[in-house]
């Protein structure tokens, strides 16, 4: 049986990090001191689109992504600017968030209320077509 459950997690990452209220997210579209960061998954994207220019992280790797030691790090992670995350509804963007600045990186921030926020702010949405890559030689 688990001892701490995600309600109580979150709780506990929001209460250590910055988190954006929707209608200051909405500016920081094309702000050239900050990084969006998309992390859900690549379906949902597919599916929902994504904020205009957000960089897609998926939550899995953001981690491996971040540290410079890692095979899997991207260069992205240290430009310096500002990283916003979000997710579908703000629990997952509140655990990376927490997560990242527990390990340095900064400043990070997350979006209140997600991607599901967004769009019913009324926020722009950029439409991602699905790409299928086929296996090399056929």
């Amino acid at each position: 049986m688990i001892t701490k459950g995600y309600k109580a997690l979150v709780a506990e990452a929001e209460a250590e990090i910055e988190t954006i209220p929707i209608d200051q997210a909405l500016k920081l579209v094309g702000q050239p001191d900050t990084v969006i960061v998309d992390l859900r998954d690549i379906r949902e994207i597919w599916r929902e689109g994504t904020v205009p220019g957000a960089f897609l992280a998926n939550r899995g790797m953001l981690e491996f992504w971040v540290d410079p030691e890692s095979p899997y790090y991207k260069d992205i992670f240290g430009s310096g600017k500002k990283f916003v995350f979000f997710c579908g509804g703000g629990w997952r963007s509140a655990l990376a968030t927490q997560s990242v600045q527990r390990m340095g990186l900064k400043p990070v921030a997350h979006i209140a209320g997600g991607f599901a926020a967004w769009v019913k702010a009324g926020g722009p949405v950029e439409k991602k077509e699905q790409k299928i890559e086929k296996p090399a030689g056929s």
